[in-house]
């Protein structure tokens, strides 16, 4: 008779992964939470330097904007207030301010960049891979579940046979101690003991190869694919960890990087402020208002005892600059206005600004020649460059009507004619300040030198006509010519032997152009000559032949060969034909 342990023996061999399993499934959920909160840490960090950067682009823009507002505003009086240096150093201030705030455009940008979109991104490579690791452990976890399910499973049938086996072998004995029970009948419990018996036996085999599988497996399970899989979290883990600490390295550089930039725009401030100069300020004031005045003389006692005509001593103002005319008689009323202290006269003032001290009306006639010189000078690049266009048209009629630019170059030869005139009017009325004032050390004072003037002669003939008065303006005595005469200056002959324009390459003449107008030069085809000035977007291109002709041909008619090295301007020419 087989005799087979009881199932119980076997039970506590098995009994304990139960447990284990269970253990280990507690633990991957802790690990789950613990890693997610460590996302979450990397994600509250990446929203922190966003906001950070927000703030110093914020920040810039608020500097920006501050030093806009106080920048001085063109063509007004805040531009000329900054010709003084500690107003210079204030404008140096505010662009440094601006170069200032740059640089914490710059924190914002390398933050952006270097942090918060690389830790943008590994954190979701970190949530794959975080994934990936807690799929496999899960998987793991429901393998050895599955053939723990398939232990039970086997020891209950086995456990089922044996006690099959063990009432068939009972009733066996039963049947075969009863005299009463037929042969035939204690055969039959005979062969069904013994088929139980045989299905115990498989059923012992079954399990006891089920538990030696889910041996290796769960040896398996606990000794190599679990602690690789711990592994690979740590390994996660402690990259985040990491990388979460060169995050915050890498938030430091940023600033550290700008700092000796940000040290300069302070140098550079500090520069400015030490550059004031108080003398060299109070200077350019002296400059800026002296009147040209000299001081008065004493003034004389007047003796009302004596039945005399009372008059104004004659060394006071009013003839301290007198030119030997005859000294204009005052009122008692006006013997104390000395002119220090005169009320400068409300209103635009006269054109020849004849109510402003000597040395200011120098100064603003001065200004306005230079204007009016400025205004011409435009006047006549737009009429070349009207008059260039219309010889394109002449040439080319179906680029344009040449007809049509007519009335504009007469526009605008009236134009720079009223120009003339009024330089012509404002120097007779500068060379007669000029005259009044005391003897200066000759300085550069470019005049018109955009028309010639004819009559030398007369120049101050304007100032015997001009008297000075005592509230400090001029007074007219006679009608003003009506046309100012200037004596000729040597500014033109500046340009007399002016210089040949260096070459800049050369032109090979694609076609024969006959040049009838003034200005152009006639080529050849196949001639090869020397190029002077480029094209500037009229359609003409300026050429040399020789030292003596040169001139403007059309940019279409020639092939330019542009060179760097200029060539020399009397080195004789080669015609060559295609």
């Amino acid at each position: 008779m087989v005799s087979l342990p009881h199932p119980s023996v076997l039970h506590g061999a098995v009994n304990a992964p139960c447990l284990c399993c269970r253990k280990g499934k507690d633990q991957f959920d802790n690990l789950e939470k613990h890693t997610q909160w460590g996302i979450d840490v990397l994600e509250k960090y990446i929203k922190f330097v966003k906001e950070r950067t927000e703030i110093e682009l914020s920040y810039a823009k608020q500097l920006r904007n501050l030093s806009k507002k106080y920048q001085p505003k063109k063509n007004s009086k805040e531009e000329e207030e900054y010709r003084y240096t500690s107003t210079r150093a204030f404008l140096a201030t505010l662009n440094e301010m601006n170069d200032y705030a740059g640089q914490h455009e710059v924190i914002s940008e390398n933050m952006t960049s270097l942090i918060t979109a690389e830790l943008t991104r590994y954190v979701q490579e970190l949530k794959q891979e975080r994934k990936s690791h807690f799929h496999d452990g899960r998987k793991a976890q429901q393998h050895i579940e599955t053939c723990w399910k398939q232990l039970e499973a086997s020891k209950r049938r086995f456990e089922r046979d044996c006690k099959e086996a063990d009432r068939a072998q009972q009733y066996f004995e039963k049947m075969d101690a009863d005299i009463n029970v037929t042969k035939a009948d204690v055969e039959k419990a005979r062969q069904q003991a013994q088929l139980r018996h045989q299905m115990a036996e498989d059923s012992k085999a079954e399990y006891s190869s089920t538990l030696q599988k889910f041996n290796s497996e769960q040896h398996e399970h606990y000794y190599t694919h679990i602690p690789n899989i711990f592994q690979k979290i740590q390994e996660m883990e402690e990259r985040r960890i990491v990388r979460i600490g060169e995050s915050m390295k890498t938030f430091a550089e940023v600033d550290r990087q700008v700092i000796p930039i940000i040290g300069k725009c302070l140098d550079e401030i500090t520069k400015a402020a030490e550059s004031v100069d108080h003398k060299n300020d109070s200077q350019m004031v002296i400059e800026a208002f002296k009147s040209g005045f000299e001081p008065p003389g004493d003034v004389d006692f007047e003796d009302f005892t004596q039945p005399m005509k009372r008059t104004v001593s004659e060394s006071s103002l009013s003839n301290s600059r007198g030119d030997g005319k005859s000294e204009p008689k005052f009122g008692s009323k006006s013997k104390g206005k000395l002119w220090p202290f005169i009320k400068k006269n409300k209103g635009a003032g006269p054109e020849d600004f004849s109510n402003l001290p000597p040395e200011q009306r120098r100064k603003k006639l001065q200004q306005k020649v230079d204007e009016l010189n400025r205004d011409i000078q435009k006047e006549m690049d737009s009429r070349d460059a009207l008059t260039k266009m219309k010889d394109v048209y002449i040439k080319n009629p179906q680029m344009g009507d040449a007809a049509s630019v007519d009335h504009r170059l007469a526009e605008l030869g009236q134009n720079i004619e009223k120009l003339r005139l009024e330089v012509q009017k404002f120097e007779g009325w500068l060379a007669e300040v000029e005259g009044r004032l005391p003897a200066r050390p000759e300085q550069p004072r470019r005049q018109s030198g955009v028309y010639e003037v004819q009559n030398p002669s007369g120049v101050n003939s304007c100032a015997q006509d001009r008297e000075s008065s005592p509230d400090g303006s001029y007074t007219e005595e006679q009608s003003q010519e009506t046309e100012m005469k200037v004596p000729a200056t040597d500014f033109d002959d500046e340009f007399d032997d002016e210089e040949p324009l260096p070459t800049i390459g050369t032109c090979k003449a694609l076609y024969t152009f006959e040049g009838q107008n003034e200005g152009t030069i006639s080529v050849a085809e196949g001639e090869m000559l020397y190029v002077i000035e480029e094209d500037k977007g009229d359609g003409w291109t300026r050429i040399r032949r020789n030292e003596d002709e040169e001139g403007y041909v059309p940019t279409s008619y020639v092939e330019v060969y542009l060179d760097k090295n200029a060539k020399d301007v009397h080195k004789p020419l080669q015609k060559i034909s295609e």
